[in-house]
């Protein structure tokens, strides 16, 4: 082997020199949602270890480093091809593009264009240089939309992924902090760069790493602790292969599931406390469990009750049974709906990984199949309209704002009846509303362009159900593939139109993008609409969905069932042969109007209380 060289770098050293390529055997960019979150998440995580608000951008340089792990390259003369890290590599690319985007606007900036791309004669030369994204790195780079019809899977991935930022990212980290959070990034995470020169030598060192033994996983570890604390061999033999059985059908869902698990239930049955946000708080049960499970478990062995083989015995055939399947059974609920546990798909769509966590904690293994579904459907229903209460005021939903607002919840009906679950629950979306509700219609835009189709599907299924017409939100949701939907503005993006009512153009943009100015359509029809007139376009919608029919007078015609939904709901909806700034104000208001139908807290209650 040659000489093999390795460096301690920054993402600024990483990324200020030359461009990295991939070869063309690597694989295509595979992160999805889940990998980019567990990222923000420990890098805001650990930056709001040190951070503490009024600290100044000197403070940075003494805050707390952050190990990234490892990459391997293979350099030849100039050319530099990542042989293992492209993943993070790339993640950590488009994350600094959002970034970029994110403080544009702001008094304070950062520069960090130049980790971003070079200069190449006048061309952007990205610092992730895979010439079949450097299209949709542009489109990003720029803020623009990019069409991934019939792009590679990468760039399906990279779009989608830097979609998701806007969601995961810290909206506390949004304001006074971001140019902070954007010092620490680049100058205090640290990963190392291994350089080999010649490939044969990078190969090795990756195999090296990754293919020589298989190391145990903390799932693993737990397993062989509980087993070997039951000290008969039947017993043994038998919660072995209750473990093993509930371990493969959790590999039917995807390799991180069982930790999931684990994570989901541990948290939501024992941890007691959980770490503080503030500079050198210490991590407590919930961040422990959270990174190492197995340990956390042999380490409060005596808090659960484990002090004999018995106790072991019955903590694996009595708990981890009871939970696992109901953890299966969630799983389930969140890929397809289920009749009274709807919203568990609902919350799912919306990437909030701590929804099982919540539902463990107010179910206990005494509680028989109906009580324990009555449980998950209140628990799922009160998360759905928690998270869209906060969305429609645009209030982060990622892990690092939400995670200690979740654990008081868990704390509060951890192992409670129903009855009490229902009053806990209805009394805290009262609280929160006390401060904030749906009377002010959102905006599209960057940050709320998902979620905002989320938000259109679940208005056009419900007024569908209501109706007493299936509702088609599994098709709604779809934003991708032949079949997907897309939000279509009303309002073509035409502002000589509109010239005469609005003096700018940003205020004509704005305007354009009210909620009540959205509706959802299949992307095909969506993109021969765009430019037509809103008198064009009425007879194209009235072959839609409810909520685009309601706009065109012909689907008010022999259709009692949505007549009848209307009056009992209150709901003004009313044909419109013209659609102006009137128009837009006021659809905007029965969109107000109608996600507050959908996510009262009323509907925590039971019939009667309701």
């Amino acid at each position: 082997m040659q000489e093999i060289k390795g460096y301690d770098r920054s993402i600024q050293e990483l990324l200020s020199g030359g461009s990295y390529g991939i070869d063309y055997y690597q694989r295509e960019y595979k992160w999805g949602r889940k990998q980019l979150q567990e990222l923000v998440d420990d890098l805001t995580g650990r930056f709001l270890d040190s951070y503490q608000p009024g600290d100044t951008s000197k403070k940075v340089a003494h805050y707390g480093h952050y190990f990234l792990g490892s990459i391997v390259v293979s350099q030849n003369g100039d050319v530099r091809h990542i042989v293992d890290g492209q993943q993070r590599m790339t993640s950590l690319s488009i994350l600094l593009i959002f970034l970029n985007n994110l403080q544009q606007g702001q008094e304070k900036t950062v520069s960090i264009q130049s980790m971003i791309y070079a200069d190449d004669f006048g061309e952007k030369k990205f610092k992730m240089d895979v010439p079949e994204r450097n299209d949709c790195m542009e489109a990003l780079f720029s803020n623009k939309p990019f069409n991934t019809d019939a792009a590679s899977e990468s760039v399906r991935n990279l779009t989608a992924r830097y979609q998701d930022l806007s969601e995961l990212f810290p909206e506390e980290l949004q304001g006074n902090a971001l140019p902070l959070f954007i010092y620490w990034l680049t100058r205090k995470v640290k990963l190392i760069e291994i350089i080999a020169y010649a490939d044969e030598d990078a190969y090795t060192i990756f195999e090296t790493m990754n293919d020589r033994g298989l190391s145990l996983t903390p799932t693993d570890m737990l397993k062989g602790y509980l087993l070997a604390n039951i000290d008969n061999t039947e017993k043994r033999l038998e919660a072995d292969r209750l473990i093993k059985r509930y371990l493969a059908l959790f590999a039917e869902h995807g390799k991180e599931t069982e930790s999931d698990f684990f994570k989901a239930w541990l948290r939501s049955q024992y941890a007691q406390k959980i770490r503080e946000r503030k500079k050198d708080a210490k991590p407590e049960d919930f961040d422990l469990i959270g990174t190492e499970y197995h340990r956390w478990i042999r380490n409060h062995s005596a808090d659960l009750g484990l002090k004999q083989g018995s106790d072991f015995h019955q903590f694996v055939m009595r708990n981890f049974r009871y939970y696992a399947a109901l953890y299966l059974r969630l799983l389930d609920a969140a890929r397809t709906r289920k009749e009274g546990l709807e919203s568990v798909r609902y919350v799912a769509d919306a990437g909030f990984t701590l929804q099982h966590h919540v539902t463990l904690a107010a179910i206990t293994p005494d509680d028989d199949k109906d009580t324990a579904t009555a449980k998950v459907g209140v628990v799922a229903d009160f998360l759905d309209s928690w998270l869209n209460l906060r969305f429609w005021n645009y209030k982060s939903n990622s892990y690092s704002t939400m995670s200690y607002a979740v654990f008081l919840v868990i704390q509060k009906i951890r192992g409670q009846s129903l009855a009490n679950v229902r009053t806990i629950l209805h009394d805290h979306l009262l609280r929160e509303m006390a401060e904030i509700d749906f009377s002010q219609p959102v905006h599209l835009n960057q940050f709320t362009s998902k979620a905002i189709h989320r938000q259109l599907a679940r208005f056009t299924d419900w007024l569908e159900q209501k109706s007493g017409v299936p509702g088609k939100y599994e098709d709604y949701i779809a934003r991708s593939g032949k079949n997907a939907y897309e939000v279509e503005h009303i309002w073509a993006n035409h502002y000589d139109r509109f010239a005469d009512v609005f003096d700018q153009q940003g205020d004509f943009d704005r305007t354009r993008n009210h909620i009540g100015g959205l509706l959802l359509l299949p992307k095909k029809i969506n993109a021969s609409l765009s430019d037509l007139t809103y008198a064009e376009k009425l007879p194209h919608y009235l072959k839609a969905n409810a909520l685009t029919q309601s706009l065109h007078e012909a689907f008010y015609d022999r259709n009692p069932g949505f007549q009848q939904t209307l009056q009992k709901y209150g709901l003004e909806f009313k044909p419109l042969n013209e659609f102006g700034l009137t128009e837009m104000e006021n659809r905007s208001e029965l969109y107000c109007k109608l996600a507050a139908l959908i996510w009262s807290p009323d509907g925590l209650l039971d019939e009667e209380e309701a």
